[in-house]
């Protein structure tokens, strides 16, 4: 029998195909062995529209998957009579709010990974070593009240939406379950991995951006820069486009904006304890799914954030985008008190904060194209800088007079390790640090002759924390040591800044494995000292306090506002310090100042280990994770990624094992999908096998291996 031309009982099925960008549907007679390209080219013909169909792929919303693989059958997808496939374009309008909190209408590949669609989109935007980056879902105070895998029942029990459905939209990772193996395995695979060019190489954007229409904000949308009134409006539909910016993004995304309005910040998120600071990290994508997979939606926004707190070759030179954003979002960190600082490292910032919105009024000569040395420039001088280093080798031993004797460091320090239920006061001993390991001597000629050590501590994989009250003169060194029972605590106690710079920078590099004969002892020193020198206040400031108008609220975190505001000379006398830094500088001042902090680069999440039915946190950072505690943030247990042997996720229930070298463990995590986790592990890990090697490009295949679970 044929009908319409078909033969009917031939094995062919009618498919429907609803076209979105005509809002039409159009039935295919198809069969089951089609292949996807086929289907598109079909589908094209009968359309009979003179139109580039280039960007348009299918997408199958009931399984919430994109059709991409062109030359695989309608079978082979299990495409069957009843499936209603979109044919939509692959790169959709999207609200990008960056790290200063501006928002930028973007085009962006939807049907492509998350981590290649940041990729292409920081190359529009010129930010270098995108894999730094990522996107998220904007937060609202909700998502801090309940762990994950609790709030999507609290949404039900709270509300129903109008179509009488619950009210769920769709939370990160929800469709991990769906197109993740049952059980997956990561290694250490130390095969070479080169990073993206050093030298920069920004054509101008391949995809121009978009303004997003009116009264389509998208579901997350909250609040959006308003070019006309230079400053931040909540719920509006404008945003910057780069029809706005006449395509240039260098002089817009390199300069500070305006301080958001009063209302734009009552939306931001302030978490008020560790478990709050760890249910923020549910809002990362997926950086292995499409953006289209994890609930977004054409004209959304999302969140363009640094993830990984590892900054490789931070150039002032040419990476003034980049400087600025990483400035800016640790700026916001520490005005919503993401990460905690003391009373003098606070006003330290506000300092350099100022400083950088004087500069940003004055002109910048330096930043002139004409005047800055070419990327070949700056990598003869970098190799010139290594090869003096090699031959000149390490001029910081002051104990040795020849090559061939260990460097090391002695000095007379107070020492106090607590005790429970007792109180113990600091006592003096004779400290020598040699081999990465930490030797107490009763007197100075015990410790010259190496006898009767009352202390031996191995510093290669402590944690060294910083306890410093400059107007006290408390210069504290933290120390918490590996131990069979956990970390062990103890405190070093220096007179001065000078010796307490010296001590630091020797635990610090100790704790990494790295030895005095290190060549970053003296600048870690010199960073250290830097950086206790711009805490200590001035005199008397350098700017009449009259001619500023300073609200403390953009400036100071708000645990410390009453104590602040109205005394700005207290500001202004710390900016003293810094008034002649040229603006790159205090921006480059203010993120190491922010690095040089105790809490810096630790995300948290809140976990069960295996047989414990108590909940901990687990603080993953650049080169270890550890075990602490969820009320005081103690580090009760470190492991270190070098040690780390492989890791297996189980999917379908949501565990994570992870073998070190001396022991396994097994978690489950609460306050985000266990992807999540496992992605900032791998992650870490990937961003460790950089190298300069300007030849090679992103190894995204390694990315994706270390942070997918592949099998």
């Amino acid at each position: 029998m044929i009908a319409n031309g078909q033969i009917v009982g031939d094995g062919s099925w009618n498919l429907r195909v609803l076209v979105t960008d005509l809002q039409a549907e159009r039935q295919l007679r198809v069969k089951s062995d089609l292949h996807i390209g086929g289907v598109m080219l079909r589908l094209v013909e009968d359309l009979e529209i003179s139109m580039d169909w280039s960007d348009h792929a299918l997408w199958w919303p009931s399984k919430n998957i994109w059709l991409t693989r062109t030359r695989s059958t309608l079978d082979q997808y299990g495409v069957q009579a009843d499936a209603l496939l979109h044919f939509t374009p692959m790169h959709k309008n999207l609200r990008v709010q960056l790290p200063d909190l501006r928002y930028l209408d973007m085009k962006v590949d939807f049907s492509v990974k998350t981590f290649s669609a940041v990729i292409h989109l920081c190359k529009d935007l010129g930010i270098r070593h995108p894999e730094e980056l990522s996107l998220c879902k904007p937060l609202e105070p909700c998502h801090l009240k309940y762990n994950y895998n609790s709030m999507p029942k609290k949404k039900v029990e709270n509300g129903v939406a109008k179509n009488g459905h619950p009210n769920l939209p769709p939370d990160t990772n929800t469709f991990i379950a769906n197109s993740s193996p049952d059980g997956s395995t990561g290694s250490l695979d130390k095969s070479g991995f080169m990073c993206a060019p050093v030298t920069p190489s920004r054509p101008p954007p391949s995809s121009t951006p978009v303004s997003s229409p009116v009264g389509n904000t998208g579901s997350w949308g909250r609040q959006v820069y308003n070019s006309e009134t230079n400053g931040y409006s909540p719920n509006l539909t404008t945003s910057i486009s780069s029809e706005q910016l006449n395509g240039s993004y260098d002089s817009f995304l390199a300069q500070t904006p305006p301080p958001p309005s009063p209302e734009a910040r009552k939306h931001m998120i302030r978490p008020k304890s560790l478990v709050e600071k760890a249910r923020m990290n549910v809002a990362w994508l997926d950086s292995s799914l499409s953006i289209m997979e994890q609930g977004v939606r054409e004209y959304d926004t999302l969140c363009l954030r640094f993830k990984f707190y590892v900054f490789y070759d931070l150039n002032p030179k040419y990476d003034a985008i980049r400087i600025n954003q990483i400035y800016e979002q640790a700026r916001w960190q520490l005005l919503n008190e993401e990460i905690d600082c003391t009373e003098e490292e606070m006003l330290m910032f506000a300092a350099l904060q100022l400083q950088v919105n004087l500069q940003a009024k004055q002109p910048q000569p330096h930043l002139d194209n004409g005047n800055v040395s070419s990327p070949v420039e700056d990598d003869i001088d970098a190799a010139l800088t290594d090869l003096q280093t090699t031959l000149e080798g390490s001029t910081i031993n002051s104990y040795a007079n020849d090559i061939t004797q260990v460097p090391e460091l002695c000095d007379e320090l107070r020492f106090l390790k607590p005790k429970r239920f007792t109180l113990k006061a600091y006592k003096r001993y004779w400290f020598t640090c040699r081999d990465l390991h930490l030797y107490l001597y009763k007197s100075k000629e015990e410790m010259i002759h190496r006898q009767n050590s009352i202390y031996d501590i191995n510093l290669r994989g402590c944690e060294v924390t910083p306890d410093v009250n400059i107007s006290q003169n408390k210069y504290v060194i933290k120390l918490e040591v590996p131990s069979a029972e956990g970390m062990s605590e103890m405190y070093i106690r220096c007179d001065e800044e000078s010796q307490y710079a010296k001590w630091m920078a020797c635990c610090r590099l100790a704790s990494k494995g790295r030895s005095l004969a290190d060549s970053s002892y003296e600048t870690e020193k010199q960073t250290i000292l830097e950086f206790l020198q711009m805490q200590r206040p001035a005199d008397e400031p350098a700017i009449n306090p009259s001619s500023l108008d300073l609200q403390a609220e953009d400036y100071i975190a708000p645990r410390f506002l009453k104590k602040f505001r109205g005394k700005n000379q207290r500001i202004l006398e710390a900016h003293a310090n810094v008034k002649d830094l040229p603006l790159i500088e205090a921006k480059m001042n203010y993120i190491k100042a922010w690095q040089s902090l105790p809490d810096y680069g630790l995300t948290l999440f809140v976990i069960k280990f295996m047989g414990s039915k108590k909940e901990e946190l687990l603080g993953v950072a650049p080169t270890r994770i550890m075990k602490m505690d969820i009320t005081t943030g103690d580090h009760l247990k470190t492991w270190r990624y070098n040690t780390m042997i492989a890791w297996n996720v189980n999917w379908e229930v949501k565990h994570m094992m992870i073998q070190f070298e001396d022991c396994n463990i097994m978690f489950s995590c609460s306050s985000a999908d266990c992807k999540v986790v496992h992605e900032f592990i791998g992650g870490y890990i990937f961003l460790s096998t950089r190298s300069k090697d300007a030849s090679q490009t992103l190894n995204e295949e390694l990315f994706h291996k270390l942070t997918g679970g592949w099998s």
